[in-house]
């Protein structure tokens, strides 16, 4: 006999861009649905009948999400697990599961409202010495620096051929986990303090800088290094986009003003370039 069954989708990404006039919020979260219930025909019997498809509760996530508020993973959570109890009648239990991904607040150099945003956690300081009997060089920097702008951001006017599917828009979501690698002028230097800074600068940077594609904000990032510190004669950065792809919810009857989005990891753009001082 047929025992313990349950079936369902997970990790289903989701991303709110909460806009507010004091500033933008970010919720990045993933979750899993579960149901538990009568569900034996379909094992024993191959009959569907009463099988919600998964594809179902994914869509069921990014269209309860533009209508909740999610000011909370657990509130989210009740208003889902709500739903799919009522909806499907052979559940008993719906189990839901949410994971956030936390989001820090920048703050450009105007100083107004934010939306550009660091995940805290996966950034590490590096750094290289290549010692020679005629000298030293010195290379620090940044991995896994991942940022997120939610405005502010477009691409358009790039070059298209037959392959080219890519809609243009003058408002997206720009999130890079971005790698930061600048070579140090041979002197003596407060390494902990000097590191501090240039990050600080590429965040600020990133923060305030109306990007026309994330070859713009790479550059403009990349020269505001080389005006502010002397001390760092090049700087590498590398930026690998982290996609936010748009959800489509005109099939369940509701717009989406550019607040529901599937974050993806693969594949993705990897923007690379080398600023230098002449």
């Amino acid at each position: 006999m047929l025992a313990e069954n349950s079936y369902g989708k997970s990790g289903i990404r989701l991303v709110k861009v909460i806009r507010r006039e004091d500033g933008h919020r970010i919720r990045d979260l993933t979750v899993s649905i579960a149901l538990e219930g009568d569900f034996e025909a379909a094992h024993v019997a191959g009959d569907n009948s009463a099988v919600l498809p998964t594809d179902t509760m994914k869509n069921t996530v990014y269209a309860l999400a533009r209508t909740h508020p999610v000011d909370s993973i657990e509130s989210f959570a009740l208003e889902l697990s709500a739903h799919f109890l009522k909806e499907d009648g052979p559940a008993s239990v719906a189990r839901v599961g949410i994971s956030e991904r936390p989001w820090e607040p920048l703050v450009g150099g105007s100083g107004g409202p934010s939306h550009a945003f660091l995940r805290p956690g996966a950034e590490r300081r590096v750094t290289r010495v290549a010692r020679t009997r005629a000298g030293v060089s010195i290379e620090s920097g940044i991995e896994d620096l991942t940022i997120l702008k939610s405005a502010g951001s477009g691409f358009t006017g790039y070059a298209r051929d037959r392959y080219t599917t890519l809609k243009e828009t003058e408002d997206r979501i720009l999130a890079t986990a971005m790698e930061a690698l600048w070579l140090y002028e041979p002197r003596e230097i407060p390494w902990d303090l000097a590191a501090r800074a240039v990050r600080s600068t590429l965040l600020e940077t990133f923060a305030g800088h109306a990007s026309a594609s994330v070859q713009h904000t790479l550059h403009a990032m990349g020269q505001a290094v080389l005006d502010r510190h002397a001390e760092v004669s090049r700087i590498r950065l590398t930026m690998r986009n982290k996609h936010h792809l748009l959800v489509d919810l005109f099939p369940f009857g509701l717009e989406n003003p550019n607040e529901i989005f599937v974050a993806t990891e693969e594949p993705y753009g990897r923007i690379e370039a080398t600023l230098k001082r002449e």
